[in-house]
Parts: structure tokens; sequence; C-alpha cells
């Protein structure tokens, strides 16, 4: 995924909190959805990181070998530079773009939308 694309804040910045439980009502749950998706995306990038920086591994244990590779750093500055994995998650909380539910409510509203029988 192209996290440098994205538009979150490379920093922190104070949230309007009754701007994010507008489509949740529960700030408890809301910061739940964005945790879990934070911790998909910190996942993520670091598998990526990985894959990129296992082409640079040395199987050799002799430690006077150790040397710098320009690209390994540049690939390093590249993924230091992103934002956080926890703003990426507030964008994307905040554009739309997490798809969750919640079972209880949804079990909850069937029992209220549901006919009684008498």
């Amino acid at each position: 995924m192209k996290y440098k694309q994205t538009n979150a804040a490379e920093t922190a910045k104070t949230q309007n909190l009754s701007e994010l439980i507008i489509d949740t009502d529960s700030i408890y749950e809301t910061i739940n959805i964005i945790a879990k998706r934070a911790n998909q995306i910190s996942v993520e990038i670091k598998d990526e990181l990985n894959n990129k920086l296992e082409q640079f591994a040395s199987y050799s244990d002799n430690l006077e070998e150790i040397f710098e590779n320009r690209e390994q750093i540049e690939i390093s500055k590249y993924y230091e530079g992103l934002p956080k994995p926890a703003l990426i998650a507030i964008k994307e909380f905040e554009e739309d773009k997490i798809y969750y539910r919640n079972p209880h409510k949804e079990k909850e509203l069937e029992k209220e939308n549901k006919p009684q029988k008498k």
C-alpha cells in the first residue's frame, strides 16, 4: 500500500472528539476501531520493510565485513519518514475508509425491528 501518498499528518495533533464519535456514538468504540486499524497498518509496513531489507541480508558470521549499503539506508529513511500508523488510521477513519461493524448493535437492532408474536 502507498502510505506515503496519504494526506495524514506527520505529527500528532489534537483531535475533536465530537467529530470522531459521530458514527459510533462511543469514544471507546471509535478508539478501538482506530487502534485495530493502526495495528493492521503497522504489520503491513513492517512486513513490507522486512521484505525489502531481506535483499541486503548477509548470512556470514564475520563481524569484520559489516558495510554500509546506500540503498539500504535510503529504504530505512523512507520508512522512518512515513506518518505513524495511528495517524494514518485516524485519517482513514475521518474519511470513512475503514469498514467496521458491531455485532452486538446489529443483534439489538434485529430484536427491536422484529415483530413480536402474540
